[in-house]
């Protein structure tokens, strides 16, 4: 790998965390204060890890992709 190909993958990693991060936290705030009854409705279903897994997965891929679209779209901006 190239020293510009891994700079730009470690750029893309490090956005996806920040996603990722930002991902966690709006999870766990909907559980923690109960918005809209979700974590009643996750607790009491049948398989609770699997709604809150799903909860999370869908999360991080949503957080995660806007990280590294903010990321990427930042790249053209002009430097006054």
């Amino acid at each position: 790998m190239q020293r510009h190909e891994k700079t730009m993958l470690i750029f893309l990693l490090k956005h996806l965390a920040y996603g990722l991060t930002g991902g966690l936290i709006f999870g766990l705030a909907l559980l923690y204060y109960d918005i809209a009854q979700i974590r009643s409705l996750a607790l009491r279903s049948d398989n609770p890890f699997l709604v809150i897994g799903l909860l999370f997965f869908g999360l991080f891929v949503t957080f995660g992709s806007v990280g590294m679209g903010v990321g990427i779209m930042s790249q053209g901006k002009d430097e006054y």
